[in-house]
């Protein structure tokens, strides 16, 4: 009996996962474990890829995203790969934007998954419904207001024109109307439900990489070249605008670029102060080494090891756990860090950095390590196109370097619009963005540094920052905002 038990075949299970709307921090903690912890990652086109670096290196990621117009997959067929992942023994993550249960089809996918035997866990995501009006100071429901609000599709496959069904006593409702995935039908939407004696100056928004607002008139007009995707919202609630006024940066736009790290870092810088942003250019950290050769490299301990960006140190250790280094034969070695954000995740891992300099840029880290690493060997952590500067300091000194690169980064597309404020955090952040023809900015690109600067100054004006972090970022674009006589101190 005991050895009929071991021949049955291990059956895996499926949770499927709201990655919430909009960037990829806004994810729930169990959804993040989730994708942490799985086998095999099925995924949505409509959420943040930057939810996929929490996924195993071991991982199997499948895109199986449906946009409007764009269907990669047909539905029947990602519950037979659900299924199958499932019957082959791994624990899937089927990552779909906003919630699952809200127009995302996770209840058929569900009900395909226990028809197969196959076991189902639903973690709830952050709805576009909600949260997408609230970005952009609407709330759904207000006091005095909207006291109920109402989801629906902006367009259905079971109606002769596309339209949901029964608009004239969606008219007639009290409370907000939130419509999702319908800004193509917005002229046709919003023609019926006047027709169907909604006032003409009920307020209305569209709700996207920028706000519209006007009335259910004159909408559809407003919004001719909005782009998708977008939440539509009608009523009085509509008319709100809570964060109206809020910041010194209230009204400016800043287009981000960059890895996920940093575009959540200056994301919550710029919308302290008032701004709105949008990912321009998301930049994926891609490894180019692997855990056993740097354990080989680690074979003959340097007496410096020096990272110059925070990535390089999140891969570093992050290789180092997968093999299972022993950190105690670090006992001996100093550690160089570009500036204070890598010197902190340094610290994260226990160690803590020998040497910061002052100025946080290669060529200022180059000139300190020639003058500290005397009679010692120095091992560059860094990305695979890194700067010359601290390896040709060190050459020049004739200190022992072994350079070995961790990760190279890959650049997503552009989108096609732009902002009042291009962000850049690197030079080849910069030269990735134009290059890929990027859409230059209305006012000007804010870059962390000079030598970011010197790249952008080739394509638009600039502003830059007094020191590295995204506060004083966010600092150098309000004096500019200010300057241009935007908004009063």
């Amino acid at each position: 009996m005991k050895g009929n038990k071991q021949n049955i075949p291990k059956k895996g299970r499926v949770i499927l996962v709201g990655a919430g709307c909009g960037p990829a921090d806004l994810i729930t903690l169990r959804g993040r474990e989730a994708i942490r912890t799985a086998d095999a990652v099925v995924y949505d086109a409509l959420m943040d890829p930057d939810l996929l670096q929490y996924a195993s290196p071991e991982a199997e990621c499948i895109a199986a995203g449906k946009r409007s117009g764009h269907h990669s997959m047909p539905q029947e067929e990602i519950n037979a790969l659900l299924i199958r992942l499932a019957e082959e023994g791994k624990n899937v993550c089927r990552l779909k934007g906003g919630d699952p249960f809200v127009f995302g089809r996770g209840g058929e996918e569900a009900e395909a998954l226990l028809a197969a035997g196959i076991p189902v866990e639903e973690v709830p995501g952050v709805t576009s419904a909600v949260a997408v009006p609230a970005s952009s100071g609407i709330p759904v429901t207000h006091r005095g207001v909207s006291r109920s609000f109402h989801v629906i599709t902006a367009h259905t496959a079971n109606t002769t024109d596309g339209l949901p069904e029964q608009l004239e006593k969606l008219a007639g409702l009290e409370g907000t109307l939130v419509f999702l995935m319908g800004l193509k039908n917005l002229p046709a939407l919003s023609a019926k439900l006047l027709a169907a004696g909604m006032p003409e100056n009920t307020p209305a928004a569209v709700c996207g990489a920028r706000t519209l607002r006007g009335t259910l008139k004159n909408i559809a007009a407003l919004a001719a070249d909005a782009v998708p995707p977008a939440v539509i919202v009608i009523g009085g609630s509509a008319g709100l605008d809570l964060w109206k006024g809020q910041g010194l940066l209230q009204g400016a736009t800043f287009g981000l670029t960059g890895t996920c790290g940093f575009r959540s870092r200056m994301r919550r810088a710029l919308t302290a102060l008032g701004a709105g942003t949008t990912d321009m250019q998301r930049s994926r950290i891609v490894p180019v080494c692997t855990a056993n050769e740097l354990a080989s490299e680690l074979d003959q301990m340097p007496g410096w090891i020096v990272f110059t960006s925070p990535n390089g140190v999140d891969q570093f250790f992050r290789l180092l756990s997968s093999c299972r280094f022993d950190l105690r034969k670090f006992s001996e070695v100093k550690f160089a860090a570009i500036g204070p954000r890598t010197a902190d995740i340094l610290a994260r891992h226990g160690l803590y950095a020998d040497l910061v300099p002052e100025s946080h840029d290669t060529v200022s880290l180059g000139r300190k390590l020639a003058l500290t690493c005397i009679g010692s060997d120095v091992l560059l952590a860094s990305a695979e196109k890194c700067s010359p500067a601290p390896r040709l300091a060190l050459e020049a000194a004739g200190i022992p370097l072994r350079q070995l690169a961790l990760y190279h980064t890959v650049t997503d597309t552009p989108c096609g619009s732009t902002a009042d404020y291009l962000v850049f955090g690197s030079a080849g952040s910069v030269t990735a963005y134009f290059q890929a023809g990027g859409a230059v900015p209305v006012r000007a690109a804010l870059c962390i540094g000079h030598a970011t600067a010197a790249v952008a100054s080739e394509y638009c004006p600039v502003v830059v920052a007094s020191d590295t972090t995204p506060e004083a970022m966010a600092e150098a674009a309000v004096e500019d905002w200010i300057a241009a006589g935007q908004t009063e101190l």
